[in-house]
């Protein structure tokens, strides 16, 4: 497998810059996520790389050698879509030895790799079935085996999940996680969904209108988001943000929230810029139910998910956090309760929503 370097790529649309001198390199054997909202660019980055969108500015490289002027058909990569692009008229063992046949590669290696990929995906039993005659999630182990056999250099995703129902999301996402673990093959895999970045990939790059927001491990991303968007997108619930104002508490920033409590930060104090606008971001987790807390407020909605319960709470002040609690919790709707924040899980965010963590 190869390495990936994208070096200050654009792309123009007329006067539209969708994705101005972006740089990004992805290591040899790497699963890498592009994660990010609906017109974001992700996408169209991955199809520059593919070679099915002109690079405007810049240059792609792929094991060494400059790519974004060849074909697609010659950078030496495979891309699963959105929607299958199975024929229809073909059988299955035809849709996935169609591309090895247009190489003009042997039969019997051509019948070796559809064979192999097969039997990695256990699709063997449906390779004389046409794609109408399977569901949605053996449609998808068909696109990723045709994708297989071709032993390319990267395997590019583009949101191949989306089209399959929650149990069919959960499995396809496993047997990616697999495959991965067993061909350590560099891998480019587009989504919007946080969980499937969050579960798959080693590395998530966060994007946000057109530019990158955030490159990092999935719990670098999730527990020191570089922005307020990235915290924002990144976690279910999303988290909690609260106007407050610092003092000096030992070196650490004590942020005082608009209900009057203090919660002592582990953010140096002189982190933010003097005098920014600041909000404190707490996640659900840790805002934990705790009679002895410190702040208080009352339960609007109680939210049940068997192994934790989430919490809407409204504050003294009228503001809205979204607490934690076990999950056979005994707390009722309409109730006061007191809640414990864990210092270290306090981040600050100034008005551009750049992020300040502890140190």
């Amino acid at each position: 497998m190869s390495a990936i370097d994208i070096d200050q790529v654009s792309k123009r649309y007329g006067a539209v810059n969708v994705i101005s001198d972006l740089s990004l390199k992805v290591q040899s054997g790497e699963f890498v996520a592009f994660l990010g909202p609906s017109g974001c660019g992700k996408s169209t980055l991955l199809r520059m790389i593919a070679g099915l969108e002109r690079v405007d500015g810049g240059r792609i490289s792929i094991g060494g050698e400059r790519v974004d002027q060849l074909p697609p058909g010659a950078r030496g990569v495979a891309m699963v879509f959105q929607h299958y692009a199975l024929y229809p008229h073909m059988n299955i063992y035809d849709n996935m030895a169609f591309g090895l046949r247009n190489i003009a590669l042997p039969a019997a290696e051509v019948d070796r790799r559809v064979r192999e990929a097969a039997r990695i995906l256990e699709i063997e039993g449906l390779l004389e079935r046409k794609p109408g005659q399977l569901s949605g999630g053996q449609r998808q182990r068909v696109a990723i085996g045709r994708a297989l056999v071709k032993s390319p250099k990267a395997y590019l995703f583009d949101e191949p999940l989306s089209n399959l129902d929650a149990a069919l999301r959960v499995r396809t996402r496993i047997e990616l996680a697999r495959l991965h673990q067993q061909f350590r093959a560099t891998t480019i895999f587009v989504t919007h969904d946080q969980v499937e970045a969050m579960t798959l990939a080693e590395r998530i790059v966060v994007m946000n209108a057109r530019k990158v927001e955030q490159v990092g491990s999935p719990m670098e991303v999730y527990s020191r988001p570089a922005s307020e968007f990235v915290a924002r997108f990144v976690g279910s619930p999303a988290m909690n943000f609260l106007p407050v104002t610092i003092s000096d508490r030992g070196g650490f920033a004590a942020a005082r929230l608009g209900e009057g409590s203090d919660i002592v930060t582990r953010v140096p104090v002189n982190a933010p810029p003097q005098g920014a606008k600041l909000r404190l971001g707490l996640r659900a987790e840790a805002i934990r139910a705790d009679p002895e807390g410190s702040l208080t407020g009352q339960i609007e909605v109680v939210e049940r998910l068997g192994d934790r319960t989430h919490l809407y709470v409204r504050l003294k002040d009228g503001s809205s956090i979204v607490a934690e609690d076990k999950g056979l919790s005994d707390a009722a709707t309409g109730a006061e309760a007191r809640f414990r924040v864990d210092p270290e899980a306090a981040h600050l965010f100034d008005e551009t929503g750049r992020a300040f963590h502890a140190a």
